[in-house]
């Protein structure tokens, strides 16, 4: 384990940019470890989606749950997608660390997102109290362990990029590994971020309008990219279609793009061929 998280460290220190894509279960987590990833990142939306709830419902027992399958289904590092945390003060934040780090999580991110859609985000002093908090929760740990700090202003109706780059300031200079706002659509914003900070940059493909290869997102700044639900929302998507055509014309098309079933097994069984 200690290996893993050993290995997640250097990806962010070594030179170049990574692709840390996210699985929502073990089988799709197997496949990725197949194909050769580095790392993989948890997806709280495709955790969700697969069980059957809207994001951000999931209780704590089974997001942990959730993660530590990830964790035991391939030898990759996994840093998990814990939203808010447990709780909203910077002890939770704290907590929830320590109980990531538990279920042999290499790293997680927290975000300043509320869980409230009345006020969306933390007011700044307490989202910095709450990184300064899980960022000491680190410390104390006996491994190694990163801490990703999400600020969420784009993602919910603040276009601030002023207060956004202060925020993401204030996360690394509190302690945070890596630094992340999810809704950077435009290269040269992303490359203004990656420019105002000091601590390696996640940026999220597969959003609308982001559209960037990992050359160009290399070359503006950025250290790790992910790709959150997109995944997920793309395997559902086809699953819908599917269903729609079954329903609407009584026709099975769909299978035609479905993978042969000893592709698909070979993932599983070592033999795949990527």
């Amino acid at each position: 384990m200690d290996d893993r998280r050993t290995l997640f460290r250097q990806l962010h220190q070594n030179p170049g940019t990574f692709i840390i894509p996210n699985p929502w279960d073990v089988g799709t987590a197997r496949i990725l470890a197949a194909m050769g990833f580095p790392a993989l990142a948890t997806t709280s939306a495709g955790m969700a989606f697969s069980m059957g709830i809207a994001e951000g419902l999931a209780p704590r027992e089974d997001v942990l749950a959730h993660c530590k399958a990830l964790v035991e289904a391939t030898p990759l590092p996994v840093s998990a997608d814990l939203e808010k945390g447990f709780g909203d003060s910077p002890a939770s934040a704290a907590e929830t660390v320590v109980a990531a780090a538990g279920i042999g999580l290499a790293g997680c991110s927290l975000e300043d997102h509320t869980g409230d859609r009345r006020q969306p985000i933390y007011d700044f002093n307490h989202a910095v109290e709450r990184i300064e908090a899980a960022a000491q929760a680190c410390r104390s740990l006996s491994h190694d362990f990163i801490l990703t700090a999400r600020c969420e202003n784009l993602l919910w109706g603040r276009p601030d990029l002023d207060d956004t780059i202060r925020r993401l300031q204030a996360f690394g200079n509190a302690g945070a590994d890596v630094l992340y706002a999810p809704g950077l659509t435009d290269i040269d914003t992303i490359r203004t971020v990656c420019a105002a900070v000091s601590k390696p940059v996640n940026v999220v493909m597969g959003m609308p309008g982001a559209t960037f290869g990992a050359t160009e997102l290399a070359e503006a700044g950025v250290k790790r990219i992910s790709v959150g639900s997109a995944l997920a929302r793309l395997a559902f998507g086809a699953f819908v279609r599917a269903a729609r055509e079954m329903q609407a014309h009584g026709t099975f098309r769909f299978s035609e793009q479905a993978m042969g079933f000893a592709e698909l097994e070979g993932f599983f069984t070592g033999e795949a061929k990527t």
